[in-house]
């Protein structure tokens, strides 16, 4: 059963420039996800697009955890797939969530993801 989705669009140049300060590529980004983009503003433009998304799917934007605890990777063929962390985790627990699947679409200027959030029924709830 689908209990969220999310979507986001950034603009990659935006992303590129807040890269240039370390402090928000330390707060945003894992050791894991800087190392996959291998300095890639549009690798990370689509991760940060995902967490967006994934806050999305959560329901609650990052008022209860912050963009680090979501964390985005590829898998051997370039798949991204999410790992959660701190409050997001506790979220997706919360929500009876059992798997998140993401998905990132980048052209020149943008990149965008969507994810969708999957788990068994809410109690309660139609």
């Amino acid at each position: 059963m689908i209990l969220g989705v999310g979507t986001d669009l950034v603009e990659i140049d935006r992303i590129r420039k807040a890269c240039e300060k370390d402090y928000f590529v330390v707060r945003t980004f894992t050791e894991m996800e800087s190392r996959q983009a291998k300095g890639s503003a549009s690798k990370l433009a689509g991760s940060f697009a995902v967490k967006e998304a994934v806050a999305k799917v959560l329901g609650t934007g990052f008022r209860t955890f912050m963009p680090i605890d979501v964390e985005v990777l590829r898998d051997e063929l370039g798949k991204p797939y999410v790992r959660l962390y701190g409050g997001a985790l506790v979220r997706f627990q919360e929500m009876g969530m059992e798997r998140i699947e993401v998905s990132i679409s980048n052209t020149g200027e943008y990149a965008m993801a969507f994810a969708v959030g999957e788990g068994g029924e809410r109690g309660g709830m139609p």
